[in-house]
């Protein structure tokens, strides 16, 4: 029988139905590709006819999407016998946006990484969730072929895993940016397909294809790794070689998949046409450049210094510093002893230098509020000690994975009593390294604590820079057992208050061997109740850091030393500032910047500069007080005296972007103008 009406018509539904689907696919397929091909400036915005909506790519007549899309795209992007078309770019932003299991870091690393072992400058940021559980997070990383000085303000990528990341971030990306996102879980919003280019690449589900096994998606960062890597047409050699080495001691099946995973990422097409991105070659070329956070720079510059012994509790973000002396240490016939609380381990490293040789301690936020008392001690016995305080947002428990720059005053006059003691901050991943020595070396010579307060920006934060020259930089000091005829360990007649400790076991000639308390005590440690021993030996104690704050360096002005602006930070405000300053210039205005790395005590000097400007603005990132002028600028008021003196603060839990310095220190001039 042959068919019904009624089936007929059925089967040309059907047939209809799958004919339907199929154009929605090629549509859908074309507008990835349009969508592709505007991003990467292969054809104009407005090169392809639309339909009625004003979104559904319609051809002309007598002209299927293949023939439009080959004529208007691949011809203008080939230009070296059908080879994809080569922009080069000095620099470039990229924000990686997910949540923290995603591994997302991992992905930022590898790039910061390769760009350091491509003699590329390169600085990092990142945010990660205070909960064990994870949850949102980013990595941002700024490649440059010239200077770079912060992590970037906008980016000009942004690759979203979910849709929090993509409707979160969006706005960090840069008007004509270009949106790279999974469309297994994002789903763009066609309004802001108006101010971004977009590429949806189904980034889970290829890596599950790519993978195979029970893998599910848990490679999806290193496959997006592959996809940068041919946007910008990096060096896929040495990235299969860091991805090799991130995972070595693990089972070769995890490299193998990782090489796999980051392979097809690689090898996927963006849209079929594709106009790839190449750095120019670096403007500066240092030679060999290691790349690392401060964390690491900090400890390798720690047992670099000569440091052998070390004691603290786990916290973040110190915690970073802590394991890799655990780890380092030993090597180099050392330890790194893990207590059981904060007060515990500043007593056992100041056992530690009391034997001889510099140890050190260190904590964040909360623990630093519990080595206060024991500091004072340290500070009474003159002990020789290193505390690292590897700030965070406060107070109390506060936001423990966000920088903050909230400590100064602690580490300036934490204790009770007059505690002096040397307060010193480094301003990026290669200052960490080598404050790290300078720290060792000042606490030996003038006898007391000796305070680096970094902060998780910096922490965090992952650099290049020129490879040390250990040979020259490395130093033993191993304690000298030499015989002395008499010693006195607090002696008075000392006219700079300097003196030294003899390690325990020194032959005295005399034989009178002195001892250490945090008792008030005479010349060779004894406890004393005498009101003048009590006021030589705070003297003393002050003198000698008085002594240090005249040899320090005058920090240099950053632009003319005179001007209507002066801009001061210390700590991880230092490259974002100068940024600053050079945008002011360049549009004409008359502003500088100072950095003040010793804080304690002051350099010479600073009153001299501030005098030459109308304005000084002390950026930081901390509350600005119940008078308004910030942690610093409270410090740099009472010591100079200056009206002008006004601080420009923030306690986001984020480093300071370059459009925010200048949008408030234009607020904060105009302010001042009003005042007067």
């Amino acid at each position: 029988m042959g068919p019904s009406a009624g089936n007929c018509a059925g089967t040309k539904r059907g047939l209809q139905a799958k004919t339907n689907k199929r154009q929605r696919r090629i549509q859908i397929f074309v507008r990835y590709e349009i969508d592709t091909a505007k991003a990467l400036g292969t054809v104009a915005q407005d090169s392809f006819p639309r339909g009625a909506d004003g979104v559904s790519p319609c051809f002309p007549a007598g002209r299927n999407w293949k023939e439009f899309f080959m004529s208007n795209s691949v011809l203008a992007g080939q230009t070296n016998g059908g080879a994809p078309k080569i922009s080069k770019i000095s620099e470039a932003v990229i924000r990686i946006a997910g949540n923290s299991q995603d591994g997302i870091q991992a992905i930022g690393g590898f790039l910061a990484r390769l760009a350091g072992r491509s003699e590329q400058e390169v600085m990092t940021f990142m945010t990660i969730p205070s909960t064990i559980s994870g949850g949102p997070s980013i990595f941002q990383v700024r490649i440059g072929s010239g200077e770079v000085l912060s992590s970037g303000d906008e980016a000009d990528v942004l690759l979203a895993f979910y849709q929090h990341s993509y409707e979160g971030h969006l706005n960090s990306l840069k008007k004509g940016g270009l949106v790279l996102y999974d469309s297994d879980h994002v789903e763009a919003n066609p309004e802001w397909q108006k101010n971004y280019h977009h590429i949806g690449i189904p980034i889970s589900s290829l890596t599950v294809e790519a993978i195979g096994g029970t893998a599910k998606d848990k490679g999806k960062n290193i496959y997006s790794l592959g996809l940068i890597a041919k946007m910008f047409d990096l060096n896929v050699a040495k990235l299969e070689k860091l991805v090799t080495e991130r995972f070595t001691g693990k089972d070769q099946s995890i490299v193998k998949n990782a090489l796999a995973a980051f392979h097809a990422g690689h090898a996927h097409s963006l849209g079929g046409v594709l106009e790839t991105f190449k750095f120019v070659d670096s403007q500066s070329k240092h030679g060999q450049q290691v790349v690392m956070n401060g964390n690491e720079a900090l400890g390798y510059g720690l047992i670099a210094a000569g440091v052998r012994f070390g004691a603290a509790y786990p916290i973040t973000p110190w915690s970073d510093i802590m394991e890799l002396l655990r780890r380092e240490l030993p090597k180099y016939g050392g330890s790194f002893i893990q207590t059981e609380d904060e007060i515990a381990a500043i007593s056992m490293a100041i056992g530690a230098s009391y034997a001889g040789r510099v140890a050190v301690t260190g904590s964040s936020g909360p623990g630093i509020s519990l080595k206060t008392e024991a500091l004072g001690w340290a500070v009474m016995a003159e002990m020789p000690l290193i505390i690292v305080n590897v700030q965070r947002g406060g107070p109390a428990t506060g936001m423990p994975t966000s920088t903050e720059q909230s400590d100064l005053n602690i580490a300036c006059f934490g204790s009770h009593g007059d505690a002096p003691r040397v307060v010193i901050a480094p301003a990026d991943v290669e200052d960490c390294f080598y404050t790290a020595i300078l720290a060792v070396n000042i606490a030996r010579k003038y006898m007391g604590p000796f305070f680096i307060i970094t902060e998780q920006g910096i922490a965090t934060r992952i650099e290049a820079f020129p490879e040390p020259n250990l040979e020259k930089v490395c130093q033993d000091i191993t304690p000298d057992f030499t015989p002395v005829a008499d010693h006195k360990p607090y002696d008075l007649s000392k006219p700079d208050g300097i003196t030294q400790h003899l390690p325990p076991g020194t032959r005295i000639g005399s034989g009178k061997y002195p001892i250490v308390t945090g008792l008030e005590h005479d010349e060779l440690g004894h406890p004393t109740g005498s009101p003048k021993l009590h006021m030589q030996m705070m003297a003393k104690r002050r003198k000698k850091l008085q002594v240090l704050g005249a040899t320090l360096p005058t920090p240099k002005v950053y632009g003319p030393p005179e001007g209507n602006v002066l801009l001061v930070g210390w700590g991880s405000t230092q490259g974002p500032i100068k940024e600053a300053v050079d945008r002011s210039r360049a549009a004409g205005d008359s502003v500088s910047s100072l950095h003040i790395k010793h804080l304690n005590p002051l350099p010479p000097g600073l009153e001299n500069i501030f005098s030459g400007f109308n304005h000084v603005l002390v950026v930081e990132m901390n509350d600005e007080g119940l008078y308004g002028f910030g942690q610093l600028g409270s410090l740099l008021r009472s010591r100079y005296c200056d009206p002008k003196i006004r601080g420009l603060t923030k306690t986001d839990g984020l480093t300071f972007k370059v459009k925010e310095i200048l949008e408030r220190a234009k607020t904060n001039v105009a302010d001042g103008l009003r005042k007067l």
